[in-house]
């Protein structure tokens, strides 16, 4: 899930005083002539790239060029088959997928039903910690391969899995669930090659380093993580339907936005699609019709680490954090008017949301001064966001609100870098408020809930709060098993509600995208999931 990074600064706002300082941060460069591959910029990938674990944008980003979803979603936010030739249920409880023929792996083998299932029931064992097992709980047998702490495991598939025939496997669901095909185009869904387990059943590290996928882009060479500032990819001329024009693809790793924007300036770069507060005012001008200004599925929180951190346990201190943000000159001015205000856990772009849904996502500062006074709110606050992405300005800017509004001392904590501060947050190594964002996995309401705050998501997904609440869960069951994704938006709503009531994280922005890219290509696209389709890009050198 990729978020995008900001918009200039303007010079002389009280509320951005504090915050506008420059940026440090080294470039991945490229000396090589030649037949010039295409090159995008990215941020290191969390982990490496397990099907079942690349959840975060960066690594997603690089997933979706080697791999092929079951399905792709449109721009009015319908599902169509891709890998899919049909997925089909009379009941939303049973579903038979059928493939298409055709799809290879990258090292010539058939693509086959069985290939799903190894890597769906791979994915949902516990034992194998990938943080993608959540997105699997609705398939009958999960709960066998996530039994109670301590309790071994006494299989490794589940019984919800089946195959029938090379080209078909049906999946049983413990419950109906109707929006189970609108899922399969979020990559958790991959599937995985026999040539990616070793003899123990795991998934090997060879395999994560040089992943065989199904779709545009094979591996050139492996990635060593930490070390490789660049990720090379070769067109896979096997691969059917519509193919990539260009036979080289280069993700270039970035410390750094403003660097990547000089060397997208340069022609060293072709596309830079997250571009810094620094960068967007510049862009329009500079790069005319190269410039990408386009709505965005993608929300931008505060979160709170509620479940080891006592200290913002208090929902009345929490909402006073709230109406302490003044959304509107971090969207308008920090932003320069390529953010919206927040006002619900659900996109605009996604039916059920609801605009004003949160009340305490208005600006008061009054009010929040008294409210958190009267509530002993904490004197001194952290708040953490990661240095890497531009998301200096905004956090900044949230600080001095802070400071100014409820007049908190406010300590203001970079980290290096995208993967720190998650790693740092699952391993309770960081205890005070942090910087989240959530880009949409698939077009439903239910993406903005289920994954970040359902008790599931604590131990199996990307709830980083660590707040649990039955009600909430118990609504989300009731709008899973509705029998039309229509009637599912009831129960969906009423579980905003309770986020919205008790506020783990505290909604702050929409996002838009806003992107860039070189002379060098045309006809780049940047999907609803806000991922590349490279088979529209052309070069023009």
């Amino acid at each position: 899930m990729r978020v995008t990074r900001g918009a200039r600064i303007i010079a002389g706002s009280a509320l951005l005083a504090l915050g506008a300082a420059a940026c440090g941060g080294q470039a991945a460069t490229s000396g090589a002539t030649g037949d010039q591959p295409v090159s995008m910029e990215l941020r290191e990938p969390q982990k490496l790239f397990y099907p079942g674990d690349s959840i975060e944008t960066e690594g997603s980003e690089v997933m979706a060029a080697v791999f092929a979803p079951l399905v792709n979603y449109t721009d009015d936010r319908r599902v169509v088959d891709n890998v899919a030739e049909s997925i089909r249920s009379s009941d939303s409880k049973v579903w038979t997928i059928k493939l298409k023929s055709g799809y290879t792996w990258h090292n010539g083998e058939p693509l086959i039903a069985e290939n799903y299932v190894d890597s769906w029931n791979y994915n949902a064992n516990r034992d194998n910690a990938q943080g993608a097992n959540g997105f699997f709980s609705r398939v009958d047998g999960w709960a066998d391969l996530n039994p109670p702490a301590g309790q071994a495991l006494s299989t490794k598939k589940m019984r919800g899995l089946k195959v029938i025939d090379d080209h078909t496997f049906q999946v049983t669901l413990s419950k109906p669930f109707s929006q189970f095909k609108t899922m399969l185009g979020y990559g958790v869904f991959f599937p995985a090659p026999k040539a990616a387990f070793g003899p123990d059943g795991k998934i090997t590290q060879e395999y994560v380093k040089k992943p065989i996928g199904q779709g545009y882009f094979k591996f050139d060479k492996p990635y060593n993580k930490g070390v490789d500032q660049v990720i090379e990819l070769s067109r896979y001329d096997r691969f059917p339907g519509e193919k990539p024009r260009f036979d080289k693809l280069q993700f270039r790793i970035y410390t750094d936005s403003e660097v990547a924007f000089n060397d997208l300036r340069a022609g060293v770069l072709d596309i830079h699609d997250s571009l810094s507060p620094a960068a967007i005012s510049s862009a329009r001008a500079e790069f005319g019709d190269r410039y990408i200004d386009q709505e965005d599925a993608g929300v931008g929180y505060i979160g709170f680490p509620l479940q080891f951190n006592k200290v913002y346990d208090n929902v009345k201190v929490r909402e006073a954090i709230s109406m302490a943000i003044d959304r509107r000159t971090i969207a308008e001015t920090v932003f320069s008017g390529t953010r919206a205000l927040a006002d619900d856990f659900v996109s605009p772009l996604i039916d059920g949301y609801r605009p004003n849904a949160c009340a305490v996502c208005t600006y008061d500062p009054a009010k929040a001064r008294r409210q958190y006074a009267d509530n002993n709110g904490p004197k001194l606050v952290e708040l953490g966001y990661n240095s890497d992405d531009a998301h200096k300005e905004w956090v900044e800017a949230v600080a001095n609100n802070l400071r100014a509004n409820l007049g908190v001392e406010v300590k203001v904590k970079p980290f290096e870098k995208f993967a720190t501060i998650f790693n740092d947050l699952a391993d309770r190594k960081y205890g005070g408020m942090f910087r989240a964002g959530w880009a949409m996995d698939y077009p439903s309401a239910e993406n903005y809930l289920s994954p970040m705050f359902s008790t599931v998501a604590i131990k199996t997904g990307s709830n980083f709060s660590g707040w649990s609440d039955k009600e909430f869960d118990d609504l989300l069951a009731k709008g899973d098993a509705a029998p039309s994704q229509k009637e599912s938006l009831k129960y969906y709503q009423q579980a905003d509600d309770i986020l919205i009531k008790q506020l783990p994280y505290i909604p702050v922005y929409f996002y838009r995208t806003n992107a860039a890219f070189s002379q060098n290509i045309r006809g780049l696209k940047i999907n609803m999931l806000n991922q590349i389709e490279w088979a529209k890009i052309e070069k023009t050198r």
